[in-house]
């Protein structure tokens, strides 16, 4: 594109040069030229040559040179609806460069800065946006700039805080429970439910039944959250088995009860990805062989689970961490006092194993 238009200058500054020159000649030598070239001309249009494609230079140039005089006589290679509208089209452009953007646009890593900053607090506005970046940072930015970059997220309205956040703010006071199934060696459906708490991770409940009802479910989450008054919300789908006597049982207890969105799983991901975990490093290497024999299996995981595996998201870290574990005092981190004092326990038959550091 720039090479097109480096072209076409070049070319308009040589018919000017040109033009310069024919000052210095007579008017009789310009209107015997003239003549001269219409001559020949009429042969090419009483022979009805047809011309060459016209490029844009030659556009530009005819276009230019129409507004020097009464063209119409002289033209003969298009018609005069064709040169005006070379003329328009060039008009436009000219016009378009012309009333280009006033205004340059502001650095891209201040709108990234913006964008960053109305992601992370969707309860400012676009003046508190721009008060922030004045008084805190020091870049004076107009609200209506602010506006325009922000990108408001599309079906959450301003003051609206996501789901993520509200989770971590309230993680202390939240339990969440789901269901999930599991198949014995006979086919037989076991259906498993596990409560768990968002802000240690700890698995708090887990027990398994063969008829889940909404009595039995109702029943277990008594047993678990009746007692403790340090929870506030409990989170789980809309399965028909968390009936509404169920959910008025457990408002009976103060605890606030959150259903997730119709096919939302991500809405409830902390107890999804509980589940998966219970899939991927227990029972896809197991085949209950009875209801007895998956609840054994899975006291022994929950165990584990709480005391003796570590979660990325509390650090890392254990939810039950042991009153006595023993830690490395040496100065490297690639080194301990003695590799020996390493030992390991089994779980679930070898499955997994704790690590621990035995005293000297």
């Amino acid at each position: 594109m720039l090479s097109a238009v480096l072209i076409v200058l070049r070319a308009v500054v040589a018919d000017l040069v040109g033009s310069v020159a024919l000052a210095f000649r007579s008017r009789r030598s310009l209107e015997a030229e003239v003549l001269f070239l219409r001559r020949q001309l009429a042969l090419y249009v009483e022979r009805g040559v047809r011309p060459r494609r016209i490029d844009a230079v030659t556009r530009v140039s005819l276009a230019l040179w129409s507004r020097l005089f009464e063209w119409r006589s002289a033209l003969v290679v298009v018609r005069p609806q064709t040169l005006i509208r070379w003329h328009r089209a060039g008009f436009r452009l000219f016009w378009k460069w012309k009333s280009r953007a006033g205004r340059p646009p502001i650095p891209l890593e201040l709108r990234q800065l913006i964008r960053r900053m109305a992601r992370e607090n969707p309860l400012w506005g676009q003046e508190r946006i721009a008060n922030e970046l004045w008084v805190k940072l020091g870049l004076q930015v107009s609200p209506r700039t602010v506006r325009k970059y922000r990108n408001q997220p599309a079906g959450r309205p301003r003051g609206d805080q996501c789901w993520s956040t509200f989770l971590k703010n309230h993680a202390q006071a939240i339990v969440a429970c789901d269901l999930f199934i599991s198949v014995t060696s006979t086919f037989r459906f076991l259906y498993v439910l596990v409560v768990m708490e968002h802000h240690s991770r700890r698995l708090i409940h887990c027990n398994v039944t063969a008829h889940p009802t909404a009595a039995w479910t109702r029943q277990q989450l008594r047993e678990v959250l009746g007692l403790d008054i340090r929870y506030r919300y409990l989170i789980h789908d809309r399965d028909s088995i968390f009936s509404a006597e169920l959910d008025a049982s457990i408002g009976s207890f103060g605890l606030r009860v959150v259903k997730t969105p119709p096919r939302c799983p991500m809405a409830n991901a902390i107890c999804e990805r509980l589940i998966g975990t219970i899939r991927r490093e227990c029972l896809d290497w197991l085949i209950p062989l009875s209801e007895a024999h998956l609840r054994r299996a899975l006291r022994l995981w929950v165990e584990h689970y709480n005391r003796g595996r570590p979660h990325m998201a509390r650090g890392p870290g254990v939810p039950d961490p042991p009153a006595a574990a023993l830690r490395s005092t040496a100065k490297s981190r690639h080194f301990i006092d003695d590799f020996g004092s390493v030992r390991s326990k089994a779980v679930l038959g070898g499955l997994h194993h704790e690590y621990s550091l035995c005293p000297a």
